[in-house]
């Protein structure tokens, strides 16, 4: 076995979603604190608390406590090198979770065990759908008052449409959460909390028949829980790993991230039941992560981390091979050999400079303006490309305009510099340039997030007018005469950034017109990053 292969086996990238709220933050932190890359965990709390998740660099996050964008965290664990992808829970940025969900190889699912499934979770499980990738679910706040744990695992599978198998059960919830047993190994890790935020969970091991039990946890747990094991095993899909990694069976796992009940427990489960990085698809057909030439795509870019770096990165998926500081390499939409600088690997806002890295793994590098999402970069003499990520339609729009007309170009660049991150799209009405500038976003609070960045990024204060438009098409077959179709009354033609023509509607109703009386007009409800 060969260097470059041992060191890709151990590489782990998954992805953690949630509905807001679920604790996907603090148990982001808890996996952190037990492979030792931070020594306290921060909790996500309101704009009046003095610490903040670790996760959370951007100041519009630190303020509402809630994630808008993906972080991208790196540890060691165990003889693993784990990258996590922590993505915004509010439905507004989803596009963001969506996009970052193409860099993972699975996802780890974050249900609250008093709410059960939410909507958001729907979505973004939906998302996981589409691409196939093993989805592990752990069941937080058992500390709290839960719902049953039947009804939860029932409601997965009903409203998610996916099999489930319990790998552990809670024994009580809420100030009742003695523990939970482990159905493979046919033991009960009976938890006690810690303080401070800290990993030191004391905790005893015991088996079911222990004769200490009802001492341990009380007898009426231990009856209820002899009671559910009967049901669980007549019940429950057995653990099948093979329908795991196809996205056809969710390993459960119930615990309590802010007490860490249950939190090393899941990350060792899942660790074992996960696999190394998994062959990508290009326009030259699979490409395994093993074979010795470097490639990658881009999957997110970030402009000012923090007032530190006012720079751009471009994060990237290594998808094969080994990548060195200073390699050269052939960026394929650029069409062109360029020297990847700068590159680094994140914790949060935290940067650190990297010599090597291997498939699987996530770094950023210096992006000088030329990278979009979605673009491939190889080292090999072989030239291809990886699937594009498609771009979700904005459902909002808005005309934006600069308050202070001297500070038209801090405006375009910053307006520019954020709509190449994916967070915003920006066009134009369809026979101007940028005097008029129209913002479509997928969530209202990324005008906010527009309007805040630009004035503490960019110093530029704007004035956002909403517009009524709720449905955008782009227009296929672009050698049409855009100007003569025959629309609605409120219909709009614009243009993107690349000048490709597009239409706005108010009303669905108004799009199957415009193609009835335009039949030769193709529209599609995605464009192509």
């Amino acid at each position: 076995m060969t260097d470059i292969t041992s060191e890709i086996k151990q590489r782990r990238t998954f992805a953690i979603i949630s509905h807001p709220d679920a604790g996907k933050t603090t148990l982001t932190e808890k996996f952190l604190l037990y492979g030792g890359a931070i020594n306290l965990a921060g909790s996500v709390k309101g704009r009046k608390s003095s610490r903040h998740a670790v996760s959370d660099w951007m100041e519009i996050e630190k303020e509402r406590g809630i994630s808008v964008t993906s972080s991208v965290l790196q540890f060691n664990y165990d003889g693993y090198c784990i990258n996590i992808l922590d993505t915004p829970g509010h439905q507004d940025f989803s596009e963001d979770t969506y996009r970052t969900l193409m860099a993972a190889d699975s996802a780890v699912m974050v249900i609250d065990g008093s709410k059960g499934v939410e909507a958001q979770t729907i979505k973004l499980f939906k998302v996981c759908v589409m691409r196939g990738i093993p989805i592990f679910t752990f069941v937080n706040k058992m500390d709290r008052e839960a719902n049953d744990p039947f009804e939860l695992v029932d409601e997965i599978e009903t409203v998610l449409g996916i099999r489930t198998c319990p790998v552990n059960w809670p024994i009580g919830s809420g100030k009742n959460f003695k523990g939970v047993y482990d159905r493979q190994k046919g033991t009960i890790t009976r938890f006690f909390a810690a303080h401070n935020g800290q990993k030191e969970v004391e905790s005893v091991e015991v088996t079911l028949g222990d004769e200490h039990l009802d001492e341990l946890i009380g007898k009426d747990n231990h009856d209820k829980l002899v009671e559910d094991i009967d049901l669980l095993d007549g019940a429950s899909d057995e653990l099948d790993l093979q329908r795991v990694q196809e996205g056809k069976l969710s390993p459960v796992f119930f615990g309590s991230a802010l007490t860490n009940f249950g939190v090393e427990t899941f990350l060792r489960h899942f660790l074992d039941m996960t696999t190394s990085p998994l062959p990508r698809n290009s326009n030259v057909g699979e490409i395994s992560p093993f074979q010795n030439d470097f490639s990658a795509f881009v999957f997110k870019i970030q402009a000012n981390m923090n007032k530190a770096h006012r720079d751009r990165i471009a994060f990237m998926r290594i998808c094969s091979g080994k990548f060195d500081a200073g390699m050269e390499v052939f960026h394929i939409q650029g069409d062109k050999k360029i020297r990847l600088s700068q590159p680094q690997q994140m914790m949060a806002q935290e940067r650190h400079h990297v010599t090597e890295a291997y498939a699987g793994d996530i770094i950023g590098v210096f992006d000088p303006g030329i990278f979009a999402i979605g673009d491939t970069l190889c080292a090999s003499s072989k030239r291809f490309e990886y699937d594009g990520i498609p771009t979700f339609a904005p459902e909002h729009f808005a005309k934006v305009r600069q308050v202070d007309t001297m500070k038209r170009k801090q405006f375009i660049k910053g307006i520019e510099q954020i709509a190449q991150e994916g967070a915003i799209q920006i066009f134009q009405e369809f026979n101007t340039g940028m005097e008029e500038i129209i913002v479509g976003v997928v969530g209202v609070l990324q005008f906010d997030v527009l309007k805040f960045r630009l004035e503490s990024e960019y110093r530029v204060e704007i004035r956002l007018e909403t517009l009524p438009y709720e449905h955008i098409r782009w227009i296929e077959n672009k050698e049409l005469d855009i100007s003569s179709l025959s629309v609605t009354s409120d219909t709009k033609r614009i243009k993107d950034l690349k000048g490709n023509p597009l239409l706005l509607f108010v009303h669905p109703w108004s799009i199957r017109t415009v193609q009835e009386r335009n039949e030769e007009l193709i529209l599609s409800e995605f464009g192509k990053n």
